[in-house]
Order: C-alpha cells, then structure tokens, then sequence
C-alpha cells in the first residue's frame, strides 16, 4: 500500500456519502483560527519536541487536517472503521480496515490503509472485560489501553504473570491480549493547580476549561458539594473513581474566557475537535507550567490507589504533582484535563487525561470558545490581596499578579494570583513566582 503523507490526506476530496467537502491541512470542524498558531505554543512544542518552531507550525497544520480526515473516515466506515493514528513526525494518517473494500475509501481521502484483524468497536468490547474486572486487578497492574496502530489490547504490569493472570481471569485469551512490562506507579495529581488555580478546603486543583456557568476540572479534586475559592463556587457534579471529571459553577462575578494559561501568556480555544493518535498535545500547570508531548493512546484505564478509572487518553507530556485538572490541547482544539500518572518533568513520565467532550457530555456543559460569549456577572466579589510593593513572603497571604516579595534573600515576582501555603514557597512552584532578583 502506498504511503499517503498528511499533507495529502488533507486535500483529498472525499468523493462517496456526501462527503465531497475539500479537506485543507487548516481545517477543523469548528471555526478557522483567525490567524496562525499561538507563538507560546509552538515555542513549547519547540523545545519539547526538539525541533524548530517552523516544524512546530507544520505539525499543527497536519494534525488540524488529520483530524478532520479521522472523523470523515469514522463517519463513512461506520461500524468496520478500526481506528486512526499519526506517525511519529505526524506526516501520515494511517487508518485501520479490515476489509480490502474498505482500502480504496481510505486511499480517496488521502490517508493510508492498512489492514487489521479487529474493528475499533471489537478492540473496545475487549477492554470492557478487562474494565468489569478492574476491581480484581492486582496492585503490579497499573492499567490497560485499545493500541489501535498494533491492533491490539494491552496490559501494563510490573508482574508480568500476574498481568497475565488478571488478563485470564477478565475472560480474554492470550492471542486477545499483550501484556507489556512496566514500572509505572500512577497517582492522581492532587494538592494541585493546572491552568489557574483554585482551592478547596486546605488543597489547590486547577481550571481545566471555562464553560456556561463554571468550568470543568478533575473529579479527584472535589465531592459534589464541595465549596471552592478563587474563583469562588461549588462542585456541582463529580465522578472519582470510574471517571475522573468534575464541573464547578462559580459565583457572581467570575468571568468564563476562552484562554488557557501558558505561564506566561494565554492560549486560545476556538473549539473541542478531538485529535488523532500521534498528535501533539500541550497541557498547562502551574507547578510545571506549558509542557507538550503526543497523544499515544486513547480508551485507557488507569489504577490509582483510590480505584479504576477508564476512557482516559494516555500521553507521555510530563506533570507533576501541582498540575492535577489543567487544561490539554492539541493546537486551538480542547483535548481534556489531567487526570494522574507517572514520573516528572526532570526524567519524563506517563500522564492520562480526561477527554473534555466526555466532560461536555455528561453535564450537558457548553465549551466557552473564542467567538463566543463569555458568561459572567457584573457583581464583582472582594478579594484582599498584597500591594505590588516589594514584601517577605509568607504562607496564608493572597498575594496579587504582579506583587514583590523576597524570599531567603532572592526577590520574586508573582505571575498568577493566589493564596500562599506551607510549601508553596516561591523557588518550589515556579510557575506562580519569577525570579528577579
């Protein structure tokens, strides 16, 4: 089969089923970006992905298009669609068939075929035997995942025996399921901020994207019911474990805006078109700020101490405990919020979000995007905070945007309001404090 570069894939006309739109390499299925990618965002795809920002552009150009492909090809083979993914540079969209009379749809619009033994829909009723038996699932058994590029179902386990045997005991077969060696220990990153910060009781979680009446986070950071602050609000809807999303509804006064913190500066979001495997994705926090990787694998259950949790994409963008609930985003485009996982930004790591849509979806929210109209109330609440002169830090003080303060002789600068804690000194969350001095 003949290799078909994305650049292709995304001109392709799609002739049959009425799909006879052309597809450029900038399409998306909300509307166009006013202009090209955001500056702060390819130069973090720049520096994460060790290339020039030239190539950064490039790449979110291909993804915007693959991902119009995938939901074209997705609608058309219906049932017998087996998946899509992008290559590592992003430069084909490979998409699964497992018929030959599916090849020549999937040649017309530009992408690469290839051949599988299981449809999509086969690969996810195997990892519901394996989700139905999450609460057997031994503790050297650290998640599972639908690999569409292999055609395959994968456990990850630091036994491989014993991920064998939990495998068996779910009800799946060997030639069903590949059992991969891993030294993975997630967690969910609670005590956390993402994009903005906001807290409850004595913990800090973060914003993941603004919505009608509130924004959605992550479902570890709060029961239904819980008060938060900054901005001020109560969790409406939360679900932890199983799933991992939350939305909150704040108070009078808060303001819904289409923009992502990206230490220093905001992100746009013009829509929440989900994107392909092998796609870049960037995620804010604000104890590790604006760090991108690729999407590799999506339909993942991961096992946190507290239970299962599955539906969740599976990156390997760094995160650290600080970034729990922020936001993702694969150019313009919302992705999810983050949910939990391995390692740091020092040695690399595995980390999983919630996918935003399935967050839309359950509370019947509305995505606040750029274009749209932000929600807010002209009641302003009162918040004391520090003058931007120059002052000792200390824990328990709600410090300003802007604000001064020295800290063990060294002067800083706040770049996000919030309210200090024991711990949250300056030269330990770098993303809330600049040095200057």
């Amino acid at each position: 089969m003949t290799r078909r570069p994305v650049a292709a894939a995304a001109a392709a006309v799609l002739g049959a089923a009425g799909l006879a739109a052309a597809l450029t390499t900038t399409a998306t299925a909300g509307p166009p970006p006013r202009s090209g990618p955001d500056g702060g965002l390819v130069a973090a795809m720049a520096r994460d992905f060790k290339i020039t920002p030239d190539q950064a552009r490039d790449r979110i150009a291909r993804e915007a298009g693959a991902a119009t492909t995938e939901s074209a090809l997705k609608a058309r083979l219906g049932p017998a669609f087996a998946g899509a993914w992008l290559n590592a540079d992003a430069t084909e969209l490979v998409v699964g068939v497992t018929t030959a009379s599916q090849i020549q749809a999937v040649e017309d619009a530009g992408a690469t075929p290839r051949l599988v033994t299981r449809t999509l829909a086969q690969l996810d009723a195997l990892k519901v035997k394996l989700d139905r038996n999450a609460r057997d699932a031994p503790a050297a058994v650290p998640g599972w995942y639908v690999d569409t590029p292999t055609n395959a179902v994968v456990v990850l386990a630091r036994d491989v025996a014993a991920g064998r045997a939990f495998a068996e005991a779910s009800g799946l077969t060997g030639a069903e399921v590949r059992v991969e060696r891993s030294a993975e220990r997630p967690r969910p990153l609670i005590d956390v901020i993402g994009g903005n910060a906001y807290y409850f009781g004595s913990s800090r979680c973060s914003i993941g994207f603004p919505v009608d009446g509130g924004f959605v986070t992550a479902g570890h950071c709060g029961r239904a019911g819980t008060a938060t602050t900054q901005p001020t609000g109560s969790v409406v809807g939360s679900s932890f474990p199983g799933n991992d999303y939350a939305w909150v509804r704040t108070a009078a006064g808060n303001t819904g805006r289409p923009l992502v913190n990206r230490y220093p500066g905001t992100v746009p979001v013009r829509g929440g078109t989900e994107a392909a495997v092998g796609s870049s994705v960037c995620r804010s926090g604000s104890t590790t700020g604006w760090r991108c990787g690729t999407i590799q694998q999506k339909n993942a259950s991961v096992t946190y101490p507290e239970g299962t949790i599955t539906g969740l994409t599976r990156t390997n963008a760094c995160a650290e405990p600080g970034d729990s609930g922020g936001s993702w985003l694969t150019g313009d485009q919302a992705q999810g919020v983050t949910s939990g996982g391995s390692g740091n930004c020092t040695s690399g790591g595995t980390i999983y979000f919630q996918p935003v849509n399935e967050i839309l979806q359950a509370y019947g929210l509305k995505l606040i995007v750029e274009g749209g109209s932000p929600t807010t109330d002209p009641t302003s609440p009162t918040t004391t905070t520090t003058n931007p002169g120059q002052t000792t830090w200390q824990p328990g003080v709600a410090y300003a945007a802007g604000s001064l303060v020295s800290y063990d002789g060294v002067g800083y600068r706040c770049l996000q309001g919030h309210t200090s804690q024991t711990g949250w000194d300056p030269p330990s969350v770098p993303a809330l404090w600049e040095r200057v001095g």
